[in-house]
């Protein structure tokens, strides 16, 4: 061998020791500098669960304080389990902490260009302003009529069928959005359209659950040929499905506006109508710009679903909450007339109901999709790199009793006003969470929910009618009230209950009042 190749072969060789030595150097100094957290391996980096891994961090939370950091291969995960560190970071520290990590599976590999896997920027800003246009005080005005004919219907739907409850909700929540959307109802969940729409949102929301694709650890994996990885294939194309879908519906919309022009007649105002009318000032391409009306489904539809679904769990396997609620209606409302928007300012324990259950099981238990750093920080002497994830762990801080005392105990008076007759002292914990609304489950900052409004007004309404027309009962000893599904948004796994209305009375004047609700929903098409 010359000199030269014995030369080569050296350095070869030292480099290929060196440069993981110098890597795991680095990595083993930023891991001492920053928040501590349970062990993690040079490379691999930690442990993770497969399923539920909020529970795991809520007990990390226990041992390595409210801010420990995980690692997802070499890539820093934060996890906040303290709404004061949530708040400190995500909200008075917004310009840092409002991007978005690295997405490997469900950005690059489902490629959708949704704006909830958009990094802080000029991009993700366009997306944002736009979709804002629909979510204004003002046009949160202008759909309230439709939220109550909608609750209205819901509750006729159980009135004939209560044991289909929970699709009774779906159908609910997604018929509020679609009409928003563009412009159309829905009258049943069979509708081809919102079957797909419901498959593509639970598909996306389990794509980006800690530990699940080792792409995510090891991002090489995304070039594995596709014969090789079949969970690449499926993600792909389920990506490029869900783009076909969105740009066929603004395409339809587009058609009706066209025909309507042609014929002298105003379609059903919608979301998507309203920005076709200003395309040119959007700066996204066609399939970016579909995805703007589309990403209002996932923001105030089938969160809004779970969260029902979590209340009807509430009320069977808490029935003081349910007499008071009632009790309430019954003093406020009777049963001459039914519960409207207008009554909200009087129903203080319906909108307390309608707190307590986003606090006491979060749809969006990790806190929704990731933040990430765009700069530096640091916070209480410890170190925080650009481009750490950052999870807000609703379910330790919803649950944490510091904040709220007894925190499994299913109890609305928690956030009534302390000059409330029915305020309990002893609900009331050592620390008050900084929100005004008193819990932060729809994130923080500027990345909290867009739709948070709308979907706080289709729950409160939905809950109001529902409580003043039904007994929702146990049919059976006992419920397991952690029996939830996994990915990043969850619900209930199904359950039985008998929901039973509570008067003829109740029943004539909801029969009444269903015509009306037709004739409101009458104005959007339905979808087939």
């Amino acid at each position: 061998m010359s000199f030269l190749s014995a030369l080569f072969s050296w350095y070869s060789l030292t480099g290929i020791i060196a440069i993981p030595l110098i890597i795991l150097i680095s990595d083993t100094i930023k891991k001492r500098r920053m928040p501590p957290g349970p062990p993690s391996y040079p490379f691999i980096g930690t442990t993770l669960p497969t399923s539920q891994p909020w529970l795991q961090f809520q007990e990390w939370a226990k041992t390595y304080g409210p801010i420990f950091t995980i690692w997802v291969g070499r890539r820093p995960t934060l996890v906040i389990s303290d709404p004061e560190v949530a708040v400190e970071l995500m909200e008075k520290r917004s310009n840092k902490y409002s991007s978005r990590p690295r997405f490997v599976v469900m950005g690059e590999i489902f490629n959708t260009g949704s704006i909830v896997v958009q990094p802080y920027g000029k991009e993700w800003s366009i997306r944002r302003k736009a979709l804002h246009r629909a979510l204004t005080p003002g046009a949160l005005k202008t759909y309230k009529a439709r939220q109550s004919a909608e609750a209205t219907r819901l509750a006729f739907g159980l009135l004939q069928n209560s044991e289909n409850w929970e699709r009774a909700i779906d159908r609910f929540t997604s018929s509020v959005v679609f009409s928003i959307s563009y412009g159309h109802r829905i009258d049943s969940l069979d509708a081809p359209i919102i079957r797909e729409r419901l498959h593509f949102l639970h598909f996306m929301a389990s794509l980006n659950v800690p530990g699940t694709y080792k792409a995510e650890k090891f991002p090489l994996l995304r070039f594995v040929p596709n014969f090789l990885a079949p969970w690449k294939r499926v993600i792909e194309e389920t990506g490029k499905k869900e783009a076909a879908v969105n740009m066929a519906l603004v395409e339809g919309v587009r058609e009706e506006m066209r025909i309507g022009k042609e014929k002298g007649q105003e379609i059903a105002p919608s979301m998507t109508k309203n920005l076709l009318t200003v395309r040119d000032e959007i700066e996204l391409s066609d399939k970016d710009f579909s995805f703007v009306p589309a990403s209002l489904f996932g923001a105030g539809s089938d969160t809004t679903a779970s969260t029902l679904c979590s209340a009807v769990l509430a009320l069977v396997t808490h029935p003081d909450a349910l007499k008071a609620a009632q009790a309430e209606l019954d003093s406020v409302i009777g049963v001459e007339n039914v519960p409207t928007f207008e009554d909200e300012e009087r129903l203080p324990y319906i909108r307390a109901l309608a707190k307590e259950v986003l606090r006491w099981r979060p749809v969006a238990v990790l806190g929704g999709t990731p933040h990430a750093t765009s700069e530096d920080d640091m916070y209480q002497g410890r170190y925080i790199p650009t481009g750490a994830t950052i999870l807000g762990n609703n379910w330790a801080i919803n649950l944490n009793e510091e904040y709220y005392p007894n925190p499994q105990w299913f109890n609305p008076v928690r956030f009534l006003d302390e000059k409330d007759p029915r305020y309990l002292p002893e609900l009331r914990g050592n620390k008050i969470h900084p929100a005004k609304a008193g819990h932060s489950s729809f994130g923080w900052g500027r990345r909290i929910c867009p739709g948070a409004e709308l979907a706080a007004n289709s729950l409160f309404i939905a809950l109001a009618k529902l409580v003043w027309a039904f007994d929702i009962l146990p049919t059976q000893k006992s419920y397991d009230t952690f029996d939830y599904t996994g990915g990043f948004n969850i619900r209930p796994n199904p359950f039985q209950c008998l929901i039973r209305i509570r008067s003829e009375q109740h029943k004539k004047l909801l029969e009444s009042e269903k015509v009306r609700a037709d004739k409101e929903m009458e104005k959007f098409p339905v979808y087939d």
